[in-house]
């Protein structure tokens, strides 16, 4: 297999969960959006695990609704409502959850991430995250707003305890107009 790995932010994400993610596993894609990390996750977990993927557009839910029919996916659970209310809905603890910042690919450019929603629901990821587990953001930054949030973010993740947490962020130099941002935390303790 000769694909290109780091070409795409996503592909070089799911090659990290994939080191992580076991079957059986419960995880959240805190931005559903189309789909991909959701069906991604589920595959991942297999029949055993569970996913909670969560968007605020009945757009996002009616597309990855459709998709994972289609794939063959029933071990999600899908909820329209704010990343950031994610507590009210889990009440286990969780192995990993994924982040993709920015708008809706092929939906309203307008209704985007913000950094309070944003950082509240990083907080209550790590909050419900086993030791040892790991989250994923993926910052697209390039639209109105974002490069806010971006900052946001990043000055907010600069906050951890590194005794708890390890934060890697990887960024673009080959790329032209604000390359995504990777981010991995995992919860040492």
């Amino acid at each position: 297999m000769n694909r290109l790995l780091i070409s795409r932010a996503t592909a070089f994400v799911h090659k990290i969960l994939q080191e992580k993610i076991q079957i059986g596993n419960i995880v959240v894609d805190a931005t559903m959006g189309n789909g991909n990390d959701t069906i991604f996750l589920s595959q991942a977990v297999g029949s055993n695990g569970k996913v909670y993927a969560f968007d605020i557009q009945q757009k996002a839910l009616d597309i990855t609704y459709k998709r994972l029919l289609e794939a063959n996916c029933n071990n999600v659970v899908l909820i329209r409502d704010s990343h950031e209310n994610m507590g009210i809905y889990i009440k286990e603890k969780i192995d990993a959850a994924v982040f993709n910042l920015g708008y809706l690919p092929k939906g309203d450019h307008k209704v985007i991430t913000k950094p309070p929603s944003t950082i509240g629901a990083i907080k209550s990821s790590l909050e419900i995250l086993k030791t040892k587990g790991i989250l994923s953001i993926v910052i697209y930054y390039g639209h109105e707003g974002g490069a806010i949030e971006k900052n946001s973010v990043i000055d907010f993740l600069e906050t951890l305890d590194n005794k708890k947490y390890s934060v890697l962020k990887c960024s673009y130099i080959s790329k032209e107009k604000n390359p995504p941002i990777i981010v991995f935390i995992e919860k040492i303790i």
